[in-house]
């Protein structure tokens, strides 16, 4: 039986597989909206974190085989198969065939995009602050396409759906739980 990983041990293995400062941010990122969304849901805060901070653990050394890899590593560092499902899950219809089930799979699937528009959205800012971001602000610039164009709007949208939400509710959550680490993340502001 594989025994329930720390939030160490999993920052630890994060920075084992990632050096780059945007990939670990974003990690914490979605760390912190899990945290938020898992506390608003009265689920296990620990868990629904640790599993977003690990989420992309794969991504700077194989971005070919993302969650793939993830997978084995985990496997390796006998992980629990929830983190693990719910790793590899958040790359559905991208890079991985498994479909989110549980609220924790679908929350990640949801958000892990979000959190880069939010980023985005924040950075251009007089500010560069998530703190005093408004839910408005990530809305307008939603619709423009060439805005983020790095971020699928339609996986967000289809994560949102997959929840039973609004988009403009996921924003709210995610703006919420980055707030909560805006330090961490470099988001603070001036």
């Amino acid at each position: 039986m594989s025994q329930v990983p720390s939030r160490q041990q999993a920052f630890d293995l994060l920075k084992e597989y990632n050096q780059s400062e945007s990939l670990i941010r974003h990690a914490l990122s979605v760390e912190g909206v899990m945290r938020h969304c898992a506390r608003k849901r009265g689920a296990d805060e620990e868990k629904w974190g640790v599993v977003g901070l690990i989420h992309d653990l794969d991504y700077e050394q194989y971005p070919d085989q993302h969650c793939q890899k993830a997978e084995e590593i985990l496997k390796e560092h006998d992980w629990p198969e929830e983190y693990i499902r719910a790793v590899v899950s958040h790359g559905w219809g991208i890079c991985s065939e498994v479909e989110p089930q549980s609220e924790m799979e679908k929350v990640l699937f949801a958000i892990d995009e979000l959190t880069g528009l939010v980023t985005t959205t924040a950075l251009v800012r007089p500010s560069k602050s998530v703190m005093d971001l408004k839910p408005k602000s990530v809305k307008k610039k939603w619709k423009d396409k060439r805005f983020a164009a790095g971020v699928d709007r339609s996986i967000i949208e289809k994560g949102a759906g997959m929840l039973g939400l609004q988009v403009a509710d996921l924003i709210v959550d995610t703006i919420a739980g980055m707030q909560d680490v805006a330090e961490e993340i470099g988001l603070k502001g001036t």
